[in-house]
């Protein structure tokens, strides 16, 4: 009962916060300088052309009552009309959300895979693979994205012609020139995240197999393997995955640079050219979707911990 009242809470605090979230970010658009739509015109543009179309799109009003409409629409999936690609804020998102989602995915799949190495890593400590995996880790805490992106395109995309320099094959063309438009950039998103989750399980597991009940299942002559299965992995996994929802969160906010280095059409890529051109409903329109999906995701990953604990509580009990 009271993890179910845990989980309401969440939930309530998640909705609140993206609305608070969402009133910010339109608040500190409003209060850069230089006016959206007069850039969106162009210099040549006369002032009641202007006018009309501030007018048009609801901007002369007040700035409060401009928020209440923009977020009584974007509620139903309505988030406005960007000034300059002419479209509505929603279709260049769903055009573009395929690429970033597909991106995303990949990287976190290379790095649940990454996991195993701590496994190993704790299970061989101070031999070969533990130096090699604590190398791994500290290169990846150490190097930038932006760099490792630099590092693939030069050393790899440029001297290897499987690897695209930049640019995205759709997977309805090809789906092997999709999956490899989309290998190296999402091996620089998911490179800090690796890092991260080796040295995470590693030192879980080292934690797990120094306690008395391995001792126990060496004694009663249980499988080392089935015994590492069902102690001290199962512990070590538990802390990675509250630490994934934070991960995850970061591999968005580095979507917008990996994608602009390898030049792939994604949301994050968008995102950085309506910040250029100061698209005020493109840009209030991808953060507000951005926080949403990073507090969404934040809140599936403590729910799950919620119920994980619960029921390895009543296992243990």
């Amino acid at each position: 009962m009271n993890g179910m009242k845990e989980i309401i809470r969440r939930i309530v605090s998640s909705i609140v916060l993206i609305i608070v979230v969402s009133f910010i970010t339109f608040f500190m658009l409003m209060m850069i300088p230089g006016d959206a739509v007069e850039i969106s015109l162009g210099t040549e543009a006369t002032p009641e052309r202007v006018r009309e179309l501030r007018a048009a799109l609801g901007m002369d009003a007040p700035w409060y009552t401009q928020y209440l409409s923009w977020l009584t629409h974007a509620i139903t999936g309505d988030f406005g009309v960007s000034f300059t690609y002419g479209e509505t804020v929603t279709s260049l998102l769903t055009s573009r959300l395929p690429v970033t989602l597909s991106l995303m995915v990949m990287a976190i799949i290379i790095a649940v895979l990454a996991l195993t190495i701590g496994v190993f890593a704790a299970l061989k400590q101070n031999k070969t693979f533990d130096i090699i995996a604590r190398t791994l880790m500290q290169i990846g805490d150490a190097m930038p994205q932006f760099w490792i992106a630099l590092i693939f395109l030069v050393y790899i995309s440029a001297q290897f012609d499987v690897f695209p320099i930049s640019g995205f094959t759709p997977f309805t063309e090809s789906v092997y020139g999709g999956f490899m438009s989309l290998l190296l950039p999402a091996l620089v998103l998911a490179f800090g995240m690796i890092a991260t989750l080796i040295r995470i399980v590693r030192s879980s597991m080292l934690h797990s197999l120094k306690q008395d009940y391995m001792l126990m299942t060496r004694v009663s002559g249980m499988n080392p393997v089935v015994a590492i299965i069902k102690y001290p992995l199962r512990d070590a996994l538990i802390a990675p995955l509250t630490v994934i929802g934070i991960q995850i969160a970061g591999l968005i906010s580095g979507v917008i640079v990996v994608e602009s280095i390898f030049s792939l059409p994604g949301v994050g890529r968008l995102l950085f050219s309506a910040v250029l051109k100061r698209d005020l409903f493109l840009i209030l329109g991808l953060v507000s979707f951005i926080v949403t999906s990073v507090i969404i995701i934040t809140l599936i990953t403590d729910i799950l911990y919620i119920l994980l604990n619960k029921r390895m509580r009543r296992e243990e009990s």
